[in-house]
């Protein structure tokens, strides 16, 4: 085991609130200087079996998808990954950035879906066996302004199941986010994400210097 404890560093945020741009522009910096000590990946996926899971729960084709069938998608496809990426990389002392984790199943599925913020928290709690991140750097913006950024950048064929919900449901994983972010204001660092990207990036990047070992 390594003596040095790895850094778990998940990002989330409503759908366009620009969490691809930023880890665009931040990672390659990351990287040069951290190496192989960086591993950076997503859910839902981020490995072999974990992927396939996630073809499922986006395909748009699925409409018939239940909710709460689709809750333990997301819960089966994390415990996947966090065993076979997540957890190997802490051990070795590495710092582990993640696009999303359980607080997005809170908001997307407990709040948007209404199956229970604390059902959906208590179903990832068995699933990750209680793993929570050091840090969550919360983008937030508002949902329309989310949704209009998604219309203005991707062609018909590029949306998945959540992105053509309705207004209302991102309404209610925005309010969930904030929610989450209120009650957790020692993980949890929030970042405005209607300011220009340019103005994003650097904040991030000065939460990630502050947290991230040297």
């Amino acid at each position: 085991m390594n003596s040095v404890p790895g850094k778990f560093i998940t990002f989330e945020g409503p759908d366009g609130a620009g969490k691809d741009s930023v880890l665009d522009a931040i990672i390659p910096d990351l990287r040069a200087k951290m190496g192989d000590k960086l591993v950076v990946t997503r859910e839902p996926g981020g490995d072999p079996i974990a992927e396939q899971i996630r073809d499922v729960i986006l395909d748009p084709q699925n409409t018939r998808m239940d909710d709460r069938t689709e809750a333990l998608l997301y819960a089966a496809s994390r415990r996947q990954h966090l065993q076979d990426v997540i957890e190997p990389a802490l051990a070795r002392g590495a710092v582990v950035i993640c696009d999303r984790f359980v607080d997005s199943s809170v908001a997307y599925q407990g709040a948007g879906r209404q199956i229970g913020e604390q059902e959906v928290f208590a179903l990832n709690q068995f699933a990750t066996n209680g793993r929570t991140p050091d840090l969550t750097v919360y983008l937030d913006v508002p949902a329309q302004v989310g949704l209009d950024r998604i219309k203005a950048h991707r062609k018909d064929t590029q949306y998945d199941r959540l992105d053509q919900e309705e207004t209302a449901f991102h309404d209610r994983v925005r309010a969930a986010y904030l929610r989450l972010a209120q009650a957790n204001p020692e993980r949890i660092v929030t970042v405005d994400a209607m300011q220009p990207l340019a103005a994003v990036i650097a904040d991030v990047q000065a939460v990630l210097t502050e947290n991230i070992p040297r």
